[in-house]
């Protein structure tokens, strides 16, 4: 599944011969995701993600699609459960190795906006950017229901540091946030996806209660 990961980062930086700087940085990006400590933030995660920004990228007509790309590729990049500034981490990460490729700064700009954003997920009407890079990354959330206990599992264990009662306290905070969105995706093709991914928050967040 790797070469997928390969053709959209080539989609989106130009040089991508084997040993050179935006190979590296590629293998320095992805090497991230195989950090010992991820048990749902690891390549799988990130290359589902590519997986269905590219399905979506394919029919929205989004303003700058390789920053879309390259904003995926970096949102999860750092990673510490204990911390509560990964996606600004992750921000100046992508801003430090792009510019190192001499992205052009507007890009740069606009792949650290759509990184940010994915600290809470919550996409301003019109921007396509930003739908895409959300909803690919939400996209778990509407898929079937192993799948989704199988994320839940996987996040669950990289905060085995937080006690249960803590974790179905914070945890049912994060649903009911969800849940009382009048929209969890923002995208028309990941509508279709709304009810089930309302049925799967809601399954887990009355499991927490019992």
């Amino acid at each position: 599944m790797e070469d997928r990961l390969r053709v959209s980062w080539q989609s989106a930086i130009e040089s991508t011969r084997p040993g050179s700087p935006a190979e590296l940085v590629f293998e320095e990006v992805v090497g991230h995701y195989r950090e010992p400590h991820r048990r749902y933030h690891t390549v799988v995660h990130l290359e589902l993600v590519i997986g269905d920004a590219e399905e979506l990228l394919a029919v929205l007509p989004v303003r700058d699609a390789a920053a879309v790309r390259l904003a995926l590729f970096f949102h999860d990049a750092v990673y510490d459960p204990r911390a509560d500034d990964n996606e600004a981490q992750s921000a100046l990460l992508a801003t430090r190795l792009l510019r190192d490729l001499e992205v052009p700064e507007a890009r740069i700009a606009t792949v650290a906006r759509l990184v940010e954003a994915t600290a809470d997920h919550v996409t301003i009407s019109g921007d396509l950017d930003l739908a895409v890079v959300n909803d690919a990354d939400l996209a778990v959330l509407g898929g079937a229901p192993a799948a989704y206990d199988a994320y839940v599992t996987g996040v669950r264990a990289e905060y085995a540091h937080v006690d249960e009662a803590a974790w179905r306290t914070g945890r049912a905070l994060v649903l009911r946030k969800f849940l009382e969105r009048p929209a969890i995706f923002a995208s028309e093709p990941m509508r279709e996806h709304e009810p089930r991914a309302r049925a799967n928050l809601a399954a887990e967040l009355s499991s927490l209660s019992g």
